[in-house]
C-alpha cells in the first residue's frame, strides 16, 4: 500500500471525505435562474451588473462535459457535489478552498471542475474565484484577460463587478487573480477581503476558491479562516505520507471538509463506469460482442 493510501485511510478515520477524481472534457449545460426575489440589494445590483463572457475554454482544460454524463470524470465531480450539498444541508457552508499540499497535485482542475459540476444543478448560481495570485490558471482555462482581477478590486483599481464575469448560458461565474501583486499575503490580510466573501456568499450559493499550495505559501492557510471549509487535494504517486501530514497540521481540523485523491489509473476508474453504463444503457442487439460475452458468463454463473 502507498504512503498516499496509507494518509488518506488516516483522514477517513477522522471522519473526512475521500473522493477520487479524474482527467475530463468539455462544456457545461444549465439552466439560468433569475436572482431570488429575497437576495440582498448589494448582492442582487452586483449581479445585475456583472458582464457576460462566451463559454470559450482552452483545448487543454480537461473540463467535465455534462452532454456526457455517463463519463467516470462527471460521474467523480457530481459524486462530490452531492456529498458538499449534503453537507451545505446539515451547517451553513457556502464558500470552500481548494488546496493541495504542494504543486501539480491537481488543485485547480479540483476546484474548476468542482465548479462547473454546482453550476449545472438549476439555480445553482456558482463563482469560482482564483485567490492564487502567485501562479493563476483560472483565466487561461477560459481565456479571458487577467485583470481586472480579484487583486485589482482588493487595491481599488477596479469595482467588484468588473470583476466577476458570468459564463454565458450557464449558472457559472469566475473571478480571475488579477494584477501581479508583490506580496499577495498583505492583500488577502486586508477586512476588504472579508467584506467581499461575505457579499459573495450571499449572492451565490457556492463560493469555490483556488488557492496556492499549503506547504508553498501561507495564503491558503489564511483563506482557510475565512471560509466554511477546507478541501484537500493529493495525487497517488506523487504526495507523501509527510507532506500530508504536515498539509492537515497546518490547517483546523474543524475546517477541514475532505479529500479528493487525483490521479486514479485510467483503466481502474474507466473501466467501471464504461462497462456499467455501456452494458446497462445499450439495446440487446447494439452490444458489443465484448459485451455480449460477459452477459454469457453472467448467464452461466446463475
Amino acid at each position: 500500500m502507498s504512503r498516499v493510501h496509507e494518509a488518506l485511510r488516516r483522514a477517513e478515520k477522522a471522519g473526512f471525505l475521500n473522493t477520487p477524481a479524474a482527467p475530463a472534457q468539455q462544456p457545461p449545460v444549465a439552466s439560468v435562474a433569475a436572482p431570488p426575489p429575497s437576495l440582498d440589494r448589494r448582492a442582487a445590483e452586483l449581479l445585475a451588473a456583472v458582464k457576460t463572457i462566451p463559454f470559450n475554454p482552452s483545448q487543454d482544460a480537461h473540463l467535465i462535459d455534462s452532454s456526457r454524463p455517463h463519463e467516470a470524470p462527471m460521474e467523480e465531480f457530481r459524486s462530490l457535489r452531492t456529498r458538499l450539498n449534503h453537507l451545505q444541508g446539515l451547517q451553513p457552508i457556502h464558500n470552500v478552498v481548494v488546496t493541495s499540499p504542494s504543486p501539480a497535485e491537481g488543485k485547480s482542475f479540483a476546484a474548476v471542475n468542482l465548479a462547473m459540476a454546482e453550476s449545472h444543478l438549476d439555480g445553482n448560481l456558482t463563482v469560482l474565484a482564483d485567490f492564487d495570485f502567485r501562479r493563476p490558471i483560472v483565466h487561461n482555462i477560459f481565456q479571458v484577460d487577467r485583470s481586472p482581477g480579484i487583486t485589482d478590486y482588493l487595491l481599488g483599481k477596479a469595482p467588484l463587478h468588473d470583476v466577476v464575469r458570468r459564463v454565458d448560458g450557464t449558472n457559472l461565474y469566475i473571478m480571475p487573480a488579477g494584477e501581479a501583486v508583490i506580496n499577495p499575503l498583505e492583500l488577502l490580510n486586508l477586512a476588504t477581503v472579508r467584506d467581499m466573501l461575505d457579499l459573495l456568499q450571499k449572492a451565490f450559493n457556492w463560493v469555490i476558491m483556488d488557492s496556492p499550495p499549503l506547504l508553498f505559501a501561507a495564503d491558503a492557510n489564511l483563506l482557510s479562516t475565512l471560509s466554511h471549509g477546507t478541501i484537500l487535494v493529493v495525487r497517488i504517486g506523487t504526495t507523501t505520507i509527510d507532506s500530508v501530514t504536515r498539509a492537515m497540521s497546518s490547517l483546523c481540523e474543524n475546517n477541514v471538509l475532505g479529500i479528493i485523491v487525483n490521479g486514479a489509473r485510467r483503466g481502474e476508474l474507466y473501466s467501471k463506469y464504461t462497462y456499467y453504463h455501456s452494458y446497462y444503457y445499450s439495446k440487446p442487439d447494439e452490444r458489443s460482442d465484448e459485451q455480449k460475452a460477459r452477459k454469457e458468463e453472467e448467464d452461466d454463473d446463475l
